[in-house]
């Protein structure tokens, strides 16, 4: 078969963001299988496969945001990229973040002192920054913010400070969202249902307000109700 021929496969592991602009680390492997121990930044993962007469065409996939299974163009093998991330309420460092002026500042507490920090902020994989910080120094400012976005902070401990591949020196230490500023939520639920209506009770159910229309952190829903009958105001909740 096609598969038979197949003499191994490349992986290319990329961190974004990464602002040292590396070349990829490149992987070389005889299995379908491979584990990849990484930090909680993103990575570009670029999959592909070789034989006598050249290299396919690359899958890529976006890690964490990736599907664990698929093929290549006209291959029948299977390929599975595992990866462990550790849960953001396990991680060892509380990351703060408090509005000042224009800008935001950043703090934490080191746990233990590594020889410095990594962090990574934006608000999407395709809008994030990256900033290697003194581990003496263990706050930092940021600015040019826009407002009603969503912002993530992740925060790494790395002994590798110079600019050079983290892939395998970092350890998240602490990841934190935020508003810059907060807003009115743009819409409010949709697809509002009434379900299992009795006398004394109705379920009521509704979607989500979508993220991009949220505008800030959502603290709750308010329901008003009413007696038509006797054209009064039972309550809200």
């Amino acid at each position: 078969t096609q598969s038979d021929n197949i003499l191994g496969y490349f992986i290319n592991v990329e961190r974004i963001p990464n602002s040292c602009s590396d070349s990829p680390n490149r992987i070389f492997l005889k299995d379908r299988k491979i584990l990849l121990n990484l930090s909680m930044a993103c990575y570009r993962v670029h999959i592909s496969a070789y034989n006598e007469a050249g290299e396919s065409p690359q899958v890529v996939y976006i890690v964490p945001e990736f599907s664990a299974t698929g093929t290549l163009p006209y291959q029948s093998f299977t390929r599975v990229v595992e990866q462990f991330y550790e849960q953001s309420l396990n991680l060892p460092g509380q990351i703060h973040v408090k509005r000042q002026g224009t800008n935001a500042v950043v703090t934490w507490t080191p746990e233990y002192n590594p020889k410095c920090f990594v962090v990574d902020w934006g608000t999407s994989k395709e809008d994030m920054h990256m900033k290697i910080i003194p581990t003496a120094t263990g706050n930092f400012t940021l600015d040019n913010f826009q407002p009603y976005k969503l912002y993530k902070i992740v925060v790494h401990a790395s002994d590798v400070c110079q600019c050079e591949s983290f892939i395998r020196h970092e350890k998240t230490f602490g990841v934190t969202s935020f508003y810059f500023m907060e807003g009115v939520p743009r819409t409010g639920p949709t697809n509002v249902t009434i379900l299992n209506i009795t006398k004394h009770s109705a379920l009521v159910k509704w979607n989500e307000i979508a993220a991009e229309d949220r505008l800030g952190f959502l603290r709750g829903y308010r329901i008003s109700y009413t007696d038509s009958s006797r054209k009064k105001s039972l309550g809200k909740s």
